[in-house]
């Protein structure tokens, strides 16, 4: 196993030490885009030495095309893994925050698998099953950082199908980010029904 591989186990291990056998890294994506949904993953993935996938780190670390293959590899090793999504109008009835929280709850309840303990980047959830928020445990969790790259994967492949039917605001390469380009367009055109109204409210006349 190598020396960075190695460093993002240690709360897996701990948590084995413990008698934790199934560990389910949670992450979401999305949270601060003007547009389109937060979307969330939970994923269990196998932690023996031969098991482990090379390369898996923050989403944001990880190249587009670097990511679509990890994310392949994540989905194809994992013991069980749930992607979920909110969509922007119940963000805009329940905030952000509750719709994240929202987001990973409903994969954890959607895993065929139960598991023993949930590692969350740095949240917490309403759920029986034991938790641990850590923060930026996207970087320093193997579990967490697959489930970044699988949720990264999925909701910027949504983004860009929504670029195609709702054109003019460029999702394909913003993904619903506040570029100036995407807020210039909010302002010529108006929003579309995927824009979260209590995120543009700066943006409208």
């Amino acid at each position: 196993m190598n020396e960075i591989l190695a460093a993002k186990l240690g709360y897996e291990n701990k948590m084995i030490s413990k008698g934790a056998r199934f560990i389910a890294g949670v992450d979401e994506v999305g949270r601060g885009p003007l547009a389109g949904p937060v979307v969330c993953c939970a994923v269990i993935m196998p932690l023996g030495e031969n098991d482990l996938i090379e390369g898996v780190d923050d989403s944001k670390k990880v190249s587009e095309k670097k990511r679509k293959i990890l994310a392949e590899e994540i989905k194809k090793r994992a013991i069980a893994y749930k992607i979920c999504q909110i969509e922007p109008d119940e963000i805009d009835e329940i905030n952000i925050l509750e719709a994240t929280k929202k987001c990973m709850k409903a994969c954890v309840d959607g895993l065929e698998i139960k598991p023993d303990v949930v590692l969350i980047d740095a949240l917490e959830i309403a759920t029986d099953i034991p938790q641990l928020g850590i923060v930026k445990g996207d970087v320093v969790s193997y579990t967490i950082g697959a489930a970044s790259i699988v949720a990264k994967v999925y909701r910027d492949e949504l983004m860009e199908k929504y670029a195609e039917e709702y054109p003019g605001y460029f999702f394909e390469k913003n993904k619903g980010y506040g570029t100036k380009a995407h807020t210039d367009a909010i302002r010529r055109i108006g929003p579309c029904p995927i824009h979260r109204r209590t995120f543009i409210k700066n943006f409208l006349d």
